[in-house]
């Protein structure tokens, strides 16, 4: 059997023509791993610290510098984001005086239509209106080729965020959580942040505002930390995340019918640890960032495909998101209080819909199906098992915790083929693929191997491994952490590509 080796490297399919270019546009300007974004960041680095002791300057230079950062991608939705955030800053202060309960969910109201409604527009016209017509079509209403009913609509980078981050902040004053924020930069900069404001992490306002309002500090603990984030996400991205994208992922995703199923297996391995690479990378970059102007933001990962099972993944993925699902939309709905099937609904509908936040895609729909189904069956197997449990050996105990790593993993990875498929029909395709049982293996030369493989073991790192290298780290003298960094400086140089390859959430 004659088996051709595929080098060309292609875009995800599915996507936005539009939208791919202004995500390349936005890359070669903005983008945390480009030159442009270094010479950015040490501007506004020196100025911030230069101006620090004045709240009122400190805030606007932050606030100027993050209106122009998200205004590289396309300056006409920084009045999205503006007219977004000052209308949740007046709403939750009438919510905040406002002392009858009507009243108040009136203005909870308007607050929360408004913001759906703006993310519907933008994220969900399209797909209702596509599939509505192809319903229509299939019921004979429609001619075969009819116009489209909405031309495509411009996706704003990062509206999935920054709603779920003003939205938080408003329900929280609604709740009597928090007292409305009465400093209207402040709540302002909370919202477009730039660290986190195109990609996370979903930041919660008691978090990030009080340390918006004191005068910043910075330790050389803390200058030490923020560098070595900086420095192993920008590592994470390029050597790791890029690397896969470009020499495996992409190539597996586009051209399945070209390779055997043991490399399309290996594909959706590797796309696996590039989505983590890429997106724990950037959280990497912009918590190390933040750190750097003085400001403290959560971590957003913590080896996820070390988990034993689907809750404990959520746990560890994405934290801030999950954390936000949890206590705006499943708590709500009822949580794990009443009877059983009452909390698996609620798991199954908390995920379909954190599915359709990723995008307007029956994918994404399907992905969060497949976890919303997998952590009731999870909740299900756990109060199966509640009581006492039977001791057992260590070696035992050891075998059990990798067994079920590895079916949360495998489990995971079924999933992520639905997450990266450019559509239905090619997702389904991939799976039907891995059945055929094909074994030729030479789209899987050995660099590409090497690479994946250190994406394993790195992943596989003990977080207090981390924690200790931070620490040497920051003990280092001066001159000796300037010759690492310059060392991490000349291995991004030569794995960087000619290609740009845009940060994966930079989509939502």
């Amino acid at each position: 059997m004659a088996v051709a080796r595929v080098d060309a490297v292609s875009n995800r399919g599915g996507g936005s023509r539009v939208f791919s270019l202004s995500l390349v546009y936005l890359a070669n300007h903005v983008l945390f791993t480009t030159l442009a974004y270094a010479k950015f960041f040490l501007v506004v680095f020196i100025a911030y610290w230069w101006v620090a002791r004045f709240t009122r300057v400190r805030i606007a230079l932050l606030l100027g510098a993050s209106y122009f950062f998200y205004a590289q991608w396309n300056p006409r939705f920084l009045l999205l984001l503006v007219a977004s955030s000052t209308v949740d800053y007046w709403l939750a202060l009438h919510i905040d005086r406002e002392q009858r309960p009507r009243a108040r969910q009136g203005w909870l109201l308007v607050t929360v239509v408004l913001n759906l409604g703006a993310l519907a527009y933008f994220k969900y016209a399209t797909f209702a209106a596509q599939t509505t017509q192809t319903l229509f079509t299939g019921l004979g209403l429609l001619p075969p080729h009819a116009d489209p009913w909405i031309a495509h609509i411009a996706l704003p980078v990062g509206i999935s965020f920054f709603t779920f981050e003003s939205m938080s902040y408003v329900l929280d004053v609604y709740r009597r959580q928090l007292p409305a924020c009465r400093n209207y930069g402040h709540y302002l900069l909370f919202v477009s942040f730039f660290p986190h404001l195109v990609a996370g992490p979903v930041v919660r306002p008691t978090q990030l505002l009080p340390q918006l309002a004191r005068v910043p500090f910075l330790t050389n603990e803390m200058g030490s930390r923020g560098l070595f984030l900086c420095a192993v996400g920008l590592l994470k991205k390029i050597v790791l995340g890029d690397y896969l994208a470009l020499n495996l992922v992409d190539r597996v995703f586009e051209r399945t019918a070209s390779f055997s199923s043991v490399e399309t297996l290996v594909g959706i391995y590797g796309y696996a640890f590039q989505i983590y690479c890429d997106f724990s990378g950037y959280t990497d970059i912009a918590l190390g960032c933040a750190l750097l102007l003085g400001i403290n933001l959560s971590p957003n990962f913590r080896s996820p495909y070390q988990a034993t099972n689907l809750q404990e993944f959520w746990h560890r993925w994405h934290i801030s998101l999950s954390t936000w699902l949890r206590d705006y939309l499943y708590i709500p709905l009822g949580g794990s209080h009443g009877a059983p099937w009452k909390t698996y609904r609620n798991l199954l509908l908390t995920m379909v819909l954190g599915g359709l936040w990723h995008g307007a895609s029956w994918n994404f729909v399907i992905w969060g199906a497949l976890h919303g189904a997998a952590l009731a069956l999870t909740r299900l197997w756990q109060r199966s098992r509640a009581g006492p449990s039977k001791p057992h050996t260590r070696l035992v105990r050891y075998g059990q915790r990798a067994l079920f790593q590895l079916l949360t993993f495998h489990y995971v990875c079924l999933a992520w083929i639905f997450f990266r498929a450019g559509s239905l029909t090619q997702a389904i395709a991939i799976v039907k693929h891995l059945t055929r049982g094909t074994t030729f293996t030479p789209n899987l030369p050995w660099p590409v191997m090497a690479v994946l493989a250190l994406a394993v073991v790195t992943h596989g790192v003990p977080d207090r491994w981390l924690e200790q290298l931070q620490q040497r780290f920051a003990r280092l003298p001066a001159l000796a952490q300037g010759a690492a960094l310059f060392l991490v400086a000349l291995l991004l140089h030569e794995a960087a590509t000619v290609k740009t390859v845009p940060f994966v959430y930079f989509q939502f």
